[in-house]
């Protein structure tokens, strides 16, 4: 059961190791030009590899609901898996595998730290130095089951939650094998998380990509590293995709003046961010270098 881009390469090892009976993933959307109907990433994926695809609305309720697990029952699966799905497994469904632990969840990041959807853009919105995979027995509280194995990777200063989403997505595959291999050695042990050192990654918002200037230059890169971020300038809109710090204390004390001297720089409350790429209204998305090209920097070029 999964998704996005992520869950693709845990269903991909799967295919190399195991009998997969079938993918549950959530119903197309319209996106993209043209407004048209999209398959999710594990729909193409499982597809193209002639695996059973199941759409249902919805795992809890409805008819869909019903007809879900009619058709889990009739696969009587030894266990599911669970990346990044998006729909909330009733409790019939997390009983109804044969082998313990019934049904495994790869969660990015190490629990109990970051339970919820948004572990991954939080961890880097936080300046967190490390993150990982955590693979865990489903349970009816929200990522509250026990663990069975966690993978930890740095996070790169720079290193943007698109890219580590991308390099998780391939440790949480490896973790899974991991998991399947000492569950098949019998030597699986699910260890309860401790609830008191439990955070929480709520879901991203869109007004936190809406940068404040006045903020550290810390904290201002983190977040443009998490969700990107946005600012206007003379009644436009500014769309900033990365940035790096730097150790250049800022001199006029204006926030977000942008300044042009051997690159694309942007005042906060302490140090000087250098802009490395962003996307001008209505146009295409620019290294900072080609921005210059055609854009003036003046005394007057203040993101607010």
């Amino acid at each position: 059961m999964g998704t996005p881009e992520f869950a693709v390469p845990c269903l991909r090892e799967l295919l190399n190791t195991e009998e997969v009976l079938a993918v549950f993933t959530k119903p197309d959307k319209r996106g993209g030009r043209g407004n048209k109907m999209l398959p999710s990433a594990v729909k193409i994926f499982a597809e193209s590899h002639n695996i059973p695809v199941y759409q249902p609305l919805s795992l809890k309720t409805g008819d869909d609901a019903e007809s879900a697990y009619e058709t889990l029952l009739k696969l009587s699966p030894d266990l599911i898996i669970v990346a990044a799905y998006g729909q909330i497994l009733p409790e019939r469904i997390l009983n109804l595998p044969k082998i313990f632990p019934r049904c495994i969840n790869l969660h990015g990041s190490l629990l109990p730290k970051l339970r919820g959807a948004a572990p991954i853009e939080r961890a880097v919105m936080g300046g967190d130095r490390e993150t990982g995979i955590t693979s865990m027995v489903m349970a009816k509280g929200l990522d509250t089951g026990d663990m069975l194995l966690a993978r930890k990777t740095e996070i790169n200063e720079n290193e943007t939650a698109v890219n580590l989403r991308l390099r998780l997505s391939e440790i949480a595959a490896k973790t899974l094998l991991d998991t399947l291999a000492v569950l098949k050695a019998g030597k699986l042990i699910a260890t309860p998380q401790n609830n008191a050192e439990a955070t929480y990654a709520k879901v991203i918002e869109k007004n936190e990509s809406k940068v404040d200037f006045t903020d550290t230059a810390a904290n201002i890169h983190n977040i443009i590293r998490a969700v990107s971020g946005f600012g206007m300038l003379h009644g436009k809109r500014i769309k900033i995709f990365s940035t790096r710090k730097t150790d250049i204390p800022v001199g006029d004390n204006t926030p977000g003046k942008l300044i042009s001297d051997n690159g694309l720089y942007i005042n906060c409350s302490d140090y000087l961010l250098q802009i490395t790429e962003l996307q001008p209204e209505g146009g295409k998305r620019l290294s900072a270098e080609e921005y210059l090209r055609g854009h003036k920097i003046d005394s007057d070029s203040v993101l607010s």
